[in-house]
C-alpha cells in the first residue's frame, strides 16, 4: 500500500479528526501509563533489575499466577462452550434467570466473590468440607486460586461464543446429517472449525483477565510466599514497602510475557480465520 492510498478521502467525513482523537485517546489511557511503567523500571540497574524479576520468590508468583490462569481459561473454553450451546440451542424454564447468571462475575465485585469462594470452599465451608474429607484442600492452595480465576473468568468465553452460535444456521448441520454424518463428525468438521476463532477469542480474554486479577484471589490463596502468593499481590506488596521501581520492574515481566502469549494466540486465531476463509 503506497502513501497516496493512506491520504484518499472517505466516503465518510471527518477521518483526520477522529483518528487524532482516537490516538490521543489511546495514548492517554493506554500508553502513557505503559511507559510510565518501563520508566520506573529503568530506574534499576540490571543487576538490581534481575534480582527482583528472577529471585526465588517472584518465580514461584509467576508460576502460579501464569499456570492458574491458563488452567482457568483452558476450563472455561469447555464449560463455557457447553453453557453457551445449551442457552443458544435449547428453550427451557429458567433459561433467561441462567443467562442473567453468566454476567454475574462482571457485575460483582471482586472482593466480595473472593470472600464468598472462601467461605465456600474453606475446610468448614459448604463445599470445602466434603473436599477435606477426601483430602482435597480448596481454599488457601492453588486449587483456591484456579477455582476463584475460573469463576471471573467463564462470561468471557460465554459471551465470545454465544453470537457465533446464534449465527450458525441449523441447515448445515441437518445437510451434514443427511449426508450420513454422525453427531461427533458434524462438531468436528462443521461446528468446531467455525467455532474456532471465537473460542480463541474467549481463551485470550480468560486468560488475559485472569493474569491481572487480584481482588477475589487475594482472600482464597491464603498468600503464603512460595506457595499460593501470586504475581499481583508481589506487586501491591512492594508498593506497600515504597518499592515503586520493584513493583514496576515485576510489572515489567508480566506485560512482557502477557504480551507475547496474547500475540501466539492472535496469531493462531488469524490462521484459523485464514484456514477457515479459504475452506469455505
Amino acid at each position: 500500500m503506497n502513501k497516496s492510498s493512506w491520504l484518499k478521502p472517505t466516503v465518510l467525513p471527518g477521518f483526520g479528526l477522529s483518528l487524532g482523537f482516537a490516538t490521543f485517546y489511546l495514548s492517554l489511557i493506554v500508553l502513557l501509563p505503559l511507559a510510565a511503567l518501563l520508566g520506573h523500571s529503568l530506574m534499576l540497574s540490571w543487576a538490581e533489575f534481575w534480582k527482583v524479576v528472577a529471585s526465588d520468590r517472584a518465580i514461584a508468583s509467576y508460576q502460579l499466577t501464569f499456570g492458574a490462569s491458563f488452567v482457568a481459561a483452558a476450563v472455561n473454553l469447555v464449560f463455557g462452550l457447553i453453557v453457551a450451546w445449551v442457552l443458544v440451542r435449547y428453550n427451557f424454564f429458567g433459561k433467561k434467570v441462567i443467562d442473567a447468571l453468566v454476567d454475574l462475575p462482571f457485575a460483582l465485585p471482586t472482593a466480595v466473590a473472593g470472600i464468598a469462594l472462601t467461605a465456600i470452599y474453606a475446610p468448614n465451608g459448604w463445599i470445602g468440607q466434603h473436599l477435606s474429607a477426601l483430602g482435597i484442600k480448596a481454599a488457601y492452595s492453588p486449587l483456591g486460586v484456579t477455582l476463584a480465576l475460573i469463576f471471573i473468568g467463564l462470561p468471557f468465553v460465554v459471551r465470545t461464543v454465544q453470537p457465533v452460535l446464534e449465527d450458525l444456521e441449523k441447515e448445515i448441520e441437518e445437510a451434514a446429517a443427511s449426508l450420513g454424518a454422525n453427531r461427533l463428525q458434524t462438531f468436528c468438521r462443521i461446528l468446531f472449525p467455525a467455532l474456532l476463532p471465537s473460542l480463541l477469542t474467549g481463551f485470550a480474554l480468560a486468560f488475559a483477565r485472569a493474569l491481572g486479577e487480584y481482588g477475589s484471589v487475594v482472600f482464597i490463596s491464603g498468600n503464603m510466599p512460595m506457595k499460593t502468593e501470586i504475581t499481583p499481590l508481589l506487586i501491591m506488596t512492594r508498593l506497600e514497602q515504597f518499592d515503586y521501581a520493584g513493583a514496576a520492574a515485576l510489572g515489567s515481566v508480566m506485560l512482557l510475557i502477557s504480551f507475547i502469549l496474547l500475540l501466539l494466540i492472535n496469531l493462531l486465531q488469524h490462521w484459523s480465520n485464514n484456514r477457515h476463509g479459504a475452506k469455505a
